[in-house]
């Protein structure tokens, strides 16, 4: 079977940290990640008012959701963060930004919203992820 391809194509930005397009053959089995906070099991929230480790804790919560579907990060094709607007951009993306580094690294969608459904929450952290057979 052929392999995902993650393509940063001529005339557009070359960034190392995305990229524009995602070709996923037939035969994938898609995994949809909804959106993940910085919450423990008990639905508590964990570092409050702190970007970075909120970021860490929703990242870590989507890696746990990937798992329970059989995938991982590498597996994602497609990241959408989501940052309350005033957080320190710049925390928040650098506390997760090696763990989704790859030499194909998946798409990304970026936003700053005014608020967020958990009270607290700095951070949404969603995926799609595509797993070859």
């Amino acid at each position: 079977m052929a392999s995902i391809q993650r393509i940063r194509p001529e005339g557009l930005i070359s960034s190392p940290a995305f990229s524009h397009v995602a070709i996923v053959p037939p035969g994938a089995t898609t995994i949809y990640v909804g959106g993940q906070n910085a919450v423990a099991v008990d639905g508590s929230l964990v570092g409050e008012g702190d970007v970075a480790v909120q970021s860490a804790r929703a990242l870590e919560n989507a890696r746990t959701a990937l798992a329970a579907a059989g995938a991982t990060l590498g597996d994602v094709v497609h990241w959408t963060v989501l940052f309350v607007d005033g957080v320190d951009l710049a925390a928040g993306y650098g506390a997760i930004a090696s763990e989704l580094a790859s030499d194909e690294p998946a798409l990304v969608t970026a936003a700053r919203v005014a608020g967020l459904g958990v009270p607290g929450a700095l951070v949404e952290i969603s995926a799609v992820a595509a797993v070859l057979p």
